[in-house]
């Protein structure tokens, strides 16, 4: 309902129900003559007045009780009796937790940039009396206060936190949403943001912007990679001209490992092959292939 105080009617299943045997004895006393018209009115209005004072307050709900227009109290949850005519049920006030959403539209961050966001609070009535006596839709006061906090929050953080730190945000303007709500007798316990939407425009420039950034990461990547890749060899060259016959090796173990797939070939020049004696090696390796029984 969007009511802050719920108005229930006059009578409820069991103020009918007596309502309805009452009428049904006073009519029956009387058809049997027992009583006559005008004790026949006073009954109907007796039974009136009667099934008006009983009233019913749900498990969550509490009864707001006014006599001759005077604050009496709060009733419920159950049934509960009242005097007719002098006292009056006001309303019920629903103790649960409730969700309101509200919104800012077109509002300016702190840089300027115009944003839509939705959101959510949750709340709850602690004290029904001050709710009662406070306000008055205290369902609307929050659901405004709730809108101008946002409104007043998204204008003192840039774009940039409000995406990032979104659970911050919806943490502070609780604070400022209970602080303001406390003295109604009613808790703020949690604010969702659910969405917040920037124009297209600014999204493809931050798209555009973020394809941007993940390329110059890779080619930062690719360049500190080739960088540690030159280091390698570099140290390596020095090994191999300190140490000719770990470079002897070296050649032999590549030239090995590209004639032991079949069908390789392997062009080298004809100084590798002098220095390290390589031929003697290649031709080892062809005899060795020669010697293997075909597939």
């Amino acid at each position: 309902m969007t009511t802050s105080v719920i108005n229930k009617g006059r009578f409820n299943p069991i103020s009918l129900s007596v309502l309805l045997i009452l009428l049904c004895v006073s009519v029956v006393l009387y058809v049997l003559h027992i009583i006559n018209i005008p004790m026949l009115v006073l009954l109907v209005i007796f039974s009136g007045l009667l099934a008006s004072a009983i009233c019913i307050a749900d498990q969550w709900e509490r009864a707001v009780v006014l006599r001759m227009g005077k604050y009496k109290g709060l009733k419920g949850p159950g049934p509960f009796m009242i005097i007719p005519i002098i006292d009056t049920v006001s309303g019920y006030i629903d103790q649960r937790v409730r969700v309101s959403s509200f919104k800012a539209e077109q509002t300016l961050t702190k840089d300027t940039v115009p944003v839509n966001v939705d959101a959510v609070v949750y709340w709850t009535v602690w004290d029904a009396e001050k709710a009662a006596l406070e306000v008055q839709e205290y369902q609307k006061a929050i659901e405004h206060i709730a809108q101008t906090g946002l409104r007043d929050t998204i204008g003192k953080h840039e774009l940039s936190t409000l995406l990032q730190e979104r659970d911050k945000i919806a943490e502070d303007l609780q604070q400022v949403l209970d602080h303001n709500t406390s003295p109604w007798g009613i808790t703020c316990q949690t604010v969702g943001i659910n969405d917040i939407a920037i124009p297209q425009a600014l999204a493809d420039a931050m798209s555009k912007e973020a394809q941007a950034e993940r390329e110059r990461r890779a080619r930062v990547i690719l360049g500190t990679a080739e960088t540690e890749i030159a280091e390698k060899f570099e140290q390596a060259s020095r090994k191999y001209t300190n140490n000719p016959v770990a470079l002897h090796l070296r050649g032999m173990n590549m030239l090995f490992e590209g004639l032991k797939e079949k069908g390789s070939m392997v062009i080298v020049p004809s100084s590798a092959l002098d220095s390290m004696n390589l031929g003697a090696m290649g031709g080892l390796v062809s005899l060795a292939k020669s010697g293997e029984t075909p597939v």
